[in-house]
Formats: C-alpha cells, sequence, structure tokens
C-alpha cells in the first residue's frame, strides 16, 4: 500500500510513537502479538474534527513495523485517534497517553471509538456520503440513514472493532487493512443484489485510496435486534440439558441458502486433478508443519496424512468438484439467532490472517461445513463433563439439513469431508498449543477420530 501523507502527518505519528509502541500490542485486534513494534511509518493521515477545540479527531493509516520484517513491510492499521484535554473518567479504557510534544503538546489521546460523538461523526459522514482527504464515506442507493442514533461501542470483537448505533446498524471497522476488494463488503453486497435474506445487506461503507490502491476500512449494517450468536445460544442449551438439534438443522438449511445465492451471484469453478493436487499438498505440509511444532501430533501423522492422499487419488481418478465463493471462517460464533428463530450468517472476512487473495479464491462448500462441524464439537467439550453425543447429534442435523435445500448431504462425500475437516482440526491444534494449552484435548480428539476414518 503506498503512501499518501499530509505535511503534518510525520510530525504527528512521531509524538505517538512511543504511545502507540505500549499501546497498540495491547489491543485484542493487534495481529502482531509476540514481536516488538519497533516502529511507524505513515501511510494516510485525515483531520475529521480540528484540535485547536475541546475534542479533536484524526483518522490514520500506520504502518507498524516488527522484525524479522523488512523495514517496508508491516502490517497497517487504521486508528480513529480523539484528541482532548483531559480524559473524562467514562473514557478511561479508551486512554493511549499524555503527548508532550508535537502538534498536540499537553492534549490527551484515545481510541474515539469508545466515545460517542466521534463515533457518531462516522454515521453522518456516511448518511451524506462525505468525502474527506482520503476517505470516501459511501452508501448502498436507496438505503437511507436516519440521524440521531446514539453510538455504542461493543467491547467483546476480537480482529476488528464494532459500533452499533440505537438498535439500527452495527458499524464493522476493520482495524488491520489490506488494499484490494475485501470479502467482508463484496459478498453480502452480491447476496444482497441476489436476494438473499440470511445475510445482513450493506449499508453503506467506508474505504480510502491512499497512493491509489483502494482499501475498504468500514462497513454499516443493519443491527439485527434481540439476536444471540450461534456459540453463547448453543453454551446455554448445553448448559440447561437441552436438545439443539432442530437449531443445529435450521442453521444448517441457512448455510445452504447462502452456498446457493453464492453460487448464483458469483463464478463458480470446476477442480480437477491439477487444481486438487496442489489443494491436498498444501495440507500435507501445514500437517508436517504442525507435526514439527505440536509433537503430540506425531502418532496421528500417517493416518492424517492419508485423508489427502485419499483426496488427491481420488482426483487422480478423474473425479471433480465444484469450488466456489464461501464465508472461509463460518462456525457457531458467525452465526445469529433473530427472536423469530430466523438464523443469519456474518462476517465475510474469512481468516485475517490469510492473504486477501486466498480468501477470495473459489472453494469447495465443504470448507464451511467442516469448520461449522467442529465448532459443534468445541461446544460440547465446553461444557463439564464434555458431551460428544450432543456435538454428533447436532452434526448430523446441520447435514441433513444442508441437504434438504441442496438435495446434496455432506456426508455422502465422506472423502473431501474428512480432508478439510482434518485440515482444521491440525490447524486448531497448533493455535491451542500456542495460545490456549488447556482447550488442546478439544482438538486431538478429533484428529484421533479423523486419523483413523471410518471403513463404512
Amino acid at each position: 500500500m503506498a503512501e499518501t501523507v499530509s505535511p503534518s502527518t510525520p510530525a504527528l505519528l512521531a509524538s505517538l510513537d512511543p504511545l502507540l509502541r505500549e499501546w497498540l500490542p495491547r489491543q485484542r485486534w493487534f495481529a502482531g502479538k509476540g514481536s516488538p513494534v519497533t516502529g511507524f511509518s505513515p501511510v494516510a493521515e485525515t483531520e475529521l474534527l480540528p484540535s485547536d477545540g475541546r475534542l479533536g479527531l484524526h483518522h490514520l493509516l500506520v504502518r507498524a513495523h516488527q522484525p524479522p520484517a523488512p523495514a517496508e513491510a508491516g502490517d497497517c492499521y487504521q486508528l480513529l485517534i480523539g484528541v482532548r484535554e483531559a480524559l473524562p473518567p467514562r473514557l478511561a479504557p479508551a486512554l493511549i497517553g499524555h503527548l508532550t510534544d508535537g502538534p498536540l503538546a499537553g492534549h490527551t489521546v484515545y481510541d474515539a471509538l469508545y466515545d460517542p460523538r466521534p463515533a457518531e461523526l462516522l454515521l453522518e459522514a456516511l448518511r451524506t456520503r462525505a468525502r474527506i482527504g482520503e476517505l470516501r464515506f459511501e452508501r448502498e442507493p436507496g438505503r437511507e440513514i436516519r440521524d440521531g442514533l446514539v453510538a455504542r461501542l461493543l467491547t467483546a470483537e476480537q480482529s476488528n472493532s464494532s459500533v452499533v448505533y440505537g438498535d439500527t446498524f452495527i458499524l464493522k471497522l476493520l482495524r488491520r487493512v489490506v488494499p484490494g476488494v475485501n470479502p467482508d463488503l463484496e459478498i453480502p453486497l452480491a447476496l444482497a443484489r441476489e436476494g438473499c435474506a440470511r445475510v445482513p445487506a450493506p449499508t453503506a461503507w467506508l474505504r480510502a485510496e491512499p497512493g491509489g490502491e483502494s482499501c475498504v476500512l468500514a462497513v454499516l449494517q443493519p443491527f439485527v435486534r434481540g439476536a444471540t450468536d450461534g456459540w453463547e445460544l448453543a453454551l446455554r442449551e448445553l448448559a440447561k440439558g437441552e436438545d439443539f438439534t432442530a437449531e443445529a438443522r435450521a442453521l444448517g438449511r441457512a448455510t445452504a441458502e447462502v452456498h446457493t445465492a453464492l453460487a448464483r451471484a458469483l463464478p463458480t469453478v470446476t477442480l480437477g486433478r491439477a487444481q486438487l493436487a496442489p489443494l491436498a499438498e498444501g495440507m500435507t505440509e501445514r500437517l508436517a508443519a504442525a507435526v514439527r511444532a505440536v509433537p503430540t501430533l506425531r502418532p496421528y501423522e500417517d493416518g492424517l496424512r492419508s485423508a489427502y492422499t485419499a483426496l488427491a487419488d481420488l482426483a487422480a481418478e478423474g473425479r471433480t468438484w465444484t469450488a466456489q465463493r464461501v464465508h472461509g471462517d463460518l462456525h457457531l460464533g458467525q452465526c445469529l439467532r433473530a427472536p423469530s428463530g430466523e438464523w443469519s450468517l456474518i462476517d465475510f472476512e474469512g481468516e485475517p490472517a490469510r492473504p486477501l487473495a486466498e480468501r477470495r479464491m473459489p472453494q469447495p462448500p465443504v470448507r464451511d461445513i467442516a469448520g461449522m462441524l467442529r465448532s459443534f464439537d468445541y461446544a460440547a467439550h465446553s461444557v463439564t463433563p464434555a458431551d460428544p453425543e450432543w456435538a454428533r447429534r447436532c452434526r448430523a442435523a446441520y447435514c441433513s439439513g444442508y441437504a434438504e435445500i441442496t438435495g446434496a448431504d455432506p456426508r455422502t462425500d465422506p472423502v473431501l469431508l474428512r480432508a478439510f475437516e482434518t485440515d482444521k482440526a491440525v490447524y486448531e491444534v497448533v493455535y491451542e498449543a500456542r495460545h490456549r494449552p488447556d482447550w488442546l484435548p478439544v482438538p486431538l480428539s478429533a484428529v484421533h477420530r479423523l486419523a483413523t476414518p471410518d471403513p463404512t
């Protein structure tokens, strides 16, 4: 991403630098944990409110440098920097620090999304289709935004930040920014234009073109009032000992409706031997790397590898599969159940750590299905004692619901399903070993099952 900066930006960023080095790595959405931030370089800066009053607001795109990446590399982050002479107690969690030099010396800077007024300024800019510096506030034709909605920041986000306006809209602000077409806007727009009601239709969005490279910065969508995410709902029903198969079946139908709409809205491709061979090789390479990182996997390595060789063998025999755009990171937490009982799918960004081009590639729909099946397994192991039979029933109901819409039960293609579920479980083993060792038995139980496939 090329740089486009105003004359004041270097001085502002230089004064912010020591504060950001401490503050940025503590944020849940910071992707570079485990390596120190050694400096920043500016990509773009826009003054949204002048800092000569009691409240200022600066929009920054900055590149964070971390070893061992080269100096010109580094992730680009979107920051909304609020400026006040003193921070009121209600904004204490937003504090970045106090500036002692630079153009804002003597002021306090903070994460402005915690502050309703700056957050509401963003909504007003989207409502009026404003253009401010590099920022382009755009709105879908025919979709209106009323003013006067009160903003509140959601604090449970992980890789991004979200602000709810009244009970009407939710703005997802992307923290780690990459140039190109972002699937979190591309796919919901395509589904809305296809008439698929399973995904909230984008109302407006924010983008920028620093150095001529377009990048999506935020997406505004309708807020599903009273909705419960699938993870919370599953855990609640598990705790009460309630059956979840009806919900799992409905969720399977919702997933299938999204997949069929995506296949109509965006191009599909056929995967044959030429495409499946590198896909299976990639899975095999990830397994080898996982075994090196987590030696506990070693006894299962041959059995797990057989899932990938079986897929490659089928492709070599002439078997083909259809690939299309999919969700890319589907699990119970990416699904919302409205009070009416209807399920919606959200967050089409895909796995943020993967390159954008990879996230936009057509995939077999079973990739999403495998992610959801693993999510049922995780939910079942989140209670004491674990309830693997609950997971088995939910997995079966989900696949049955999917088949009710598509006419094809994922379980009737066991080689493809096993390969993708194995790849997901191997990824989970590495993640849990690094971040949540207490959870490692959950994917390892799946590894034990997947390494010895059912001969039927």
